[in-house]
């Protein structure tokens, strides 16, 4: 039986998730702030996390970035609310695997988690060290540089650039990512590739407005060129 654990403060937000995920089969964990479930987190290793970002004691973005650094790469659902966009891409960046924004859809979240917990990446090409431009990767040691400087890539960034690189010059469909990096199906989702993507962009490109590599296909979804 799969472990979820939510940290949450809102008692009613934590019971009725605790509610739908039992009724799905999970097993659950819960917090009622940021630093017990950071340890707990540690403790007890669950198959994924559910966060808000909005926490005492200790905040989602803490929690997430203490967890990354002490290499625990459980997935996590952020929860955050409309105005909280830049704090929705800071935890991105540090780690995060999805957002969803309060309020949110029973359903929606379940498929989050259920997408999370499957989340294998599909590569044709098993790609292990790479070079473009003046970025150097090495996606077996998830390292990257770019001239001559590590750069912070998060594993979910890795992840994006590695299938993407394994389909150069294809054009790739934002839902086959969703589906493949992410392990969404069918379940319609928001920017979260998007998101990634622009992320990504600030990182390895050398103008991130006028990008030469992560090519987007408007419509449609991206390409990478070499």
């Amino acid at each position: 039986m799969k472990r979820i654990l939510i940290i949450e403060d809102d008692a009613a937000i934590r019971k009725g998730l605790t509610a739908a995920l039992q009724d799905e089969h999970y097993e659950v964990l819960t917090a009622g702030d940021g630093e017990e479930g950071y340890q707990t987190a540690r403790r007890e290793k669950p198959d994924a996390i559910i966060l808000d970002l909005m926490l005492p004691k200790k905040n989602g973005q803490d929690v997430c970035r203490e967890l990354r650094k002490e290499g625990i790469f459980t997935p996590i659902l952020m929860l955050t609310s409309k105005k909280q966009e830049m704090d929705k891409v800071l935890g991105l960046e540090l780690g995060a695997d999805d957002y969803v924004t309060k309020p949110f859809g029973i359903r929606e979240l379940l498929a989050r988690i259920k997408a999370l917990l499957r989340r294998k990446v599909e590569i044709v090409t098993e790609v292990e060290e790479y070079s473009f431009g003046s970025v150097q990767v090495d996606f077996k040691k998830l390292e990257a540089s770019k001239n001559g400087k590590p750069l912070k890539l998060t594993a979910k960034e890795f992840e994006i650039l590695k299938f993407l690189v394994s389909h150069e010059r294809e054009v790739v469909r934002r839902e086959v990512l969703l589906d493949k990096v992410w392990g969404y199906e069918s379940f319609p989702t928001t920017r979260t590739v998007d998101t990634f993507i622009a992320s990504l962009r600030k990182k390895i490109e050398n103008d991130p407005s006028r990008p030469k590599h992560l090519l987007t296909v408007p419509t449609v979804g991206y390409k990478f060129v070499k």
